[in-house]
């Protein structure tokens, strides 16, 4: 199994959501599966296959979640190498093709979010990033068809 890549932040967050699935959700889903028990015949007890449901949807994600956990590599932003593109770094390109300016935080799969900018190593555009330098224009093969990016400037994130 590969090893999932995760910033000091993205592990933090998982951690969190962890913990909280846990102690939180699940004391939750029993004290609705407990109150819907006793509205007596379950059989055809809409709101304890519902509990039931949302049980079975916490325990996945849980077991998800120390998957993932459990084959984690966190990157040290403090001590990355600026002088390439890498996970966890901030990374300012000229997007030729549509003639703008964007900045992406380059991510692992786990952290990867597009609607935040938090783009991963493994997708199209972080895989054609990972490793160029400041000055490189790359061309990347996109849906909508070639993405030319110029890499402006590379930083911490």
């Amino acid at each position: 199994m590969d090893k999932k890549l995760l910033t000091h932040s993205g592990l933090a967050k998982l951690e969190d959501e962890l913990n909280d699935l846990k102690i939180r959700q699940r004391k939750e889903i029993a004290q609705k599966i407990k109150e819907a028990r006793e509205q007596g015949d379950l059989s055809e007890n809409a709101e304890y296959d519902a509990a039931k449901e949302e049980q079975r949807h916490i325990e996945a994600r849980i077991a998800e979640l120390e998957a993932i956990l459990k084959n984690v590599e966190v990157i040290d932003e403090t001590e990355m190498d600026l002088d390439s593109v890498n996970v966890g770094c901030s990374v300012t390109v000229h997007n030729e093709t549509l003639n703008r300016d964007m900045v992406y935080h380059m991510v692992g799969s786990t952290e990867a979010s597009s609607l935040l900018g938090r783009i991963s190593n493994e997708s199209p555009v972080g895989h054609a990033l990972m490793g160029r330098k400041v000055g490189e224009t790359v061309t990347v093969e996109v849906p909508a068809g070639e993405m030319k990016l110029r890499i402006l400037n590379i930083q911490r994130a």
